[in-house]
């Protein structure tokens, strides 16, 4: 039996595991998590019943959640993974006859995993500096009236933030769930979070050929653990939306996804907020050191409101300059293959050391 075609990733999207003394490619946190939170979760460990299934709401993290973004439980839904979230999002709200806008070039997995749920893909584009075209976008609005619109902010992989106005205007525009995916939203100056909570913009408005009749309980925005609280190991991601969305994502999901440790170790990671805004501020301060070093290396390099940056050497071509950097132990991600980011790189954002390594081996290899 032949697998299907439409669940096979776009080229050049996986990147390589090889080993190297800098790795600067997956975005994930340069710190590991507080050692405290670890020894506290480990105490905590020895008393989950591990021979009983898990809550299945998880109830005591999802409420932790609520309290740290001052909204109600109900309106909280976690996941393995900010990706499962989307997976259960596109099962409730996709799947055949029905479809999803994506503005690329953007996040592979938002089309990648609508394809696996039988949804449809419409593909809008951004402009040269990689924010949305929204001439595009009101054309696709208008055209096919998707059920799903996703805005990646900061958009991965070329780092740029959605604007406040942007994503009123898509809300304005579009008549289906507006999915904000701010899986590194920590690092941007603002948050589509904040919409959700103004009084005037969750005022109601007519019911629409069967959607949710407010902007705001339109309006679902995502986030992961893997990134500010570094916890990319235990897969663990939320998404902040209306309860009835939120009661649709529980209908998708499989029964006790969530495992009893991932929800301890998310409920646990709450309590440590301050070393978290201390480790985002020094991730920004890095992000700008790069920025100015790599134009001063005459780089093309995009603005970026998250822990990576798209850039573009102008002197060499972008794989080249990959496997340079690759042979001085430096992993960085290598896009030149996407077609709509030809010769582009993107560095993650590291440790002070660890990004003096990266701007070291640039200049060896441009010479």
């Amino acid at each position: 039996m032949p697998v299907r075609e439409d669940i096979r990733l776009m080229a050049g999207y996986h990147s390589p595991q090889v080993e190297a003394a800098v790795r600067l490619n997956t975005n994930e946190s340069p710190f590991a998590p507080p050692g405290a939170w670890l020894r506290e979760l480990q105490a905590e460990l020895a008393s989950v019943p591990f021979n009983r299934y898990p809550d299945r709401s998880a109830r005591e993290l999802r409420s932790a959640l609520a309290r740290f973004h001052d909204v109600t439980p109900e309106q909280v839904f976690c996941g393995n993974g900010s990706n499962e979230v989307i997976q259960c999002l596109l099962l409730a709200f996709g799947g055949p006859g029905r479809s999803v806008a994506v503005f690329e070039p953007t996040y592979a997995m938002h089309s990648h995993i609508a394809r696996l749920t039988g949804t449809r893909v419409i593909a809008g584009r951004r402009d040269e500096e990689h924010m949305l075209d929204r001439e595009d976008a009101k054309r696709i609005f208008d055209e096919h009236s998707p059920e799903l619109v996703f805005l990646c902010s900061p958009n991965n992989p070329t780092g740029r933030v959605e604007t406040r106005e942007t994503v009123e205007w898509v809300l304005e525009c579009s008549r289906g769930l507006v999915v904000v995916d701010e899986a590194y939203g920590q690092f941007a100056p603002w948050s589509a979070l904040s919409l959700i909570s103004s009084p005037t913009f969750a005022e109601m408005e007519p019911v629409r050929n069967g959607a949710v009749g407010s902007k705001a309980a339109r309006l679902v925005v995502t986030r992961t653990f893997s990134k500010t609280w570094a916890m990319a190991a235990a897969r663990l991601g939320y998404l902040i939306g209306h309860a009835g969305v939120v009661s649709a994502c529980q209908e998708a999901a499989l029964p006790y996804h969530l495992d009893a440790v991932k929800q301890l170790a998310g409920r646990l990671a709450l309590e440590w907020k301050a070393e978290m805004d201390e480790r985002i501020a020094m991730v920004v301060q890095e992000r700008g050191r790069l920025l100015e070093s790599m134009r001063e290396l005459g780089l093309r390099v995009w603005p970026s409101d998250a822990n990576f940056i798209l850039f573009k050497p102008l002197d060499c071509d972008g794989r080249v300059l990959w496997e340079g950097l690759l042979e001085r132990s430096v992993l960085v991600r290598d896009l030149t293959a996407w077609p709509e980011l030809k010769g582009c790189l993107r560095v993650t954002v590291g440790t002070r050391d660890e990004n003096s390594a990266f701007l070291a081996a640039v200049r060896e290899c441009l010479g």
